[in-house]
């Protein structure tokens, strides 16, 4: 009897034996296979020989905060690359026109006929204009950044923000030349939500339209709360639409823009519960907002 438990005890140490042996051959592989990822660019995912659930369990957990930290890396990666662009872009947008403010100045000093002097003023005001127009899309964007972006919801009707906004931005299209096509819907869009926020939501897609368009605007309400502006933008590629909502990002034909407009547009639709995508089709760019 003595005999066969020291036997059975003798078959248990020997199988605990082999068992830490397996597991800490486990976590050599883990650990190995982990400083080879961290070191490297790869998207490899970590392998173990051994079959016990928990190493295997430890092994897809590793995997899971790996692959957040390969989303983080590259959120910050695009987010530095953004960064230089824009200040590319901002530092740009703001010399041009306090370049000419500067230069105008310059000239008015030396003239002394009221004509002219009216004239300069008249442009160094449109110079100013812009770049304060300039200063306040960033003011915004830094504002929905801090998350404070919006104010308190009301009750909303859509459709009347909508007809409030093209009416709004009707003597800028006609400059354009643009007669847009309006469709909207008899029965009432009710929502609850910040309407400054919505209204300018619509305002920078009016905008993005007389940036693109080719000379014609459709714009469209549902009774189920999908507003779609479309617009001909045949110098538009699929490849700039796909950026459009990016921070920053400006279509080289719409340089005088920090290329803020449509990412708050996306940053209020999206803090408000609803989403915002665009497409393009044979040379038709549409823009579609579900509230």
């Amino acid at each position: 009897m003595a005999w066969l438990l020291a036997g059975i005890l003798a078959g248990i140490c020997i199988l605990l034996s082999i068992k830490i042996y397996l597991l800490r051959r486990s976590a050599r592989e883990i650990l190995s296979q982990l400083d080879m990822i961290l070191s490297e660019d790869t998207n490899a995912v970590i392998g173990i020989t051994s079959s016990d659930k928990e190493m295997r369990r430890l092994a897809d957990g590793l995997d899971r905060k790996l692959r957040q930290i390969r989303r983080e890396q590259l959120r910050y990666l695009n987010g530095d690359r953004e960064l230089k662009e824009a200040v590319t872009n901002i530092s740009h947008d703001l010399r041009t026109p306090l370049t000419a403010i500067m230069g105008y100045l310059e000239m008015m000093k030396r003239i002394d006929k009221p004509e002219q002097l009216d004239n300069y003023l008249k442009i160094i005001e449109g110079r100013a204009v812009a770049m304060k127009q300039l200063t306040e899309e960033l003011f915004r964007y830094s504002v929905i950044l801090s998350n404070s972006g919006l104010g308190e919801p009301e009750e909303t009707s859509v459709g009347a923000v909508l007809e409030d906004c093209i009416m709004s931005y009707y003597a800028a299209l006609s400059e354009r030349g643009i007669e847009p096509v309006v469709e909207l819907t008899e029965e009432p869009v009710i929502r609850k939500l910040d309407k400054a926020a919505l209204s300018r939501v619509f305002a920078n897609l009016m905008n993005n339209a007389l940036k693109y368009s080719d000379g014609d605007l459709y714009v469209s309400l549902t009774a189920q709360g999908v507003v779609t502006f479309s617009n001909t933008a045949r110098a538009l590629t699929q490849t700039q639409v796909e950026r459009l909502f990016d921070r920053f990002y400006t279509v080289e034909a719409a340089r005088s823009a920090t290329g803020l407009g449509l990412s708050i547009a996306r940053s209020f639709v999206e803090q408000m519960g609803g989403s915002i995508t665009a497409s393009l089709d044979s040379g038709r760019l549409s823009i579609t907002v579900v509230i």
